[in-house]
């Protein structure tokens, strides 16, 4: 039986490679808010360790803006042209 955590199950998944909450939500069975919610704690608990969590921000299809405030977060459109058509942002755990 596997007895790892959500939090550890998402840092495992990301060390295979990068994925978007949304591949996460998917591969591990939880909702993608949980996804996003555990990916601040990763970030932080893994400041001591070796490793760290790199985040590619979203992005809009439309005019490329990918300077969001909080890369982490799931913006609902883009504040230049207010496009809705955003990449969701990507995840990967690196060793530093």
């Amino acid at each position: 039986m596997d007895e790892a955590t959500t939090r550890q199950r998402i840092v495992d998944a990301l060390r295979e490679g990068p994925a978007t909450p949304r591949d996460l939500s998917k591969r591990l069975g939880v909702p993608t808010s949980v996804v996003y919610d555990h990916a601040r704690h990763v970030a932080k608990s893994l400041e001591n360790d070796d490793e760290q969590l790199l985040v590619a921000p979203p992005t809009c299809t439309d005019c490329g803006f990918s300077r969001f405030d909080d890369p982490l977060a799931a913006p609902s459109r883009c504040p230049e042209c207010k496009c809705e058509r955003l990449t969701e942002p990507e995840l990967v755990v690196e060793s530093a």
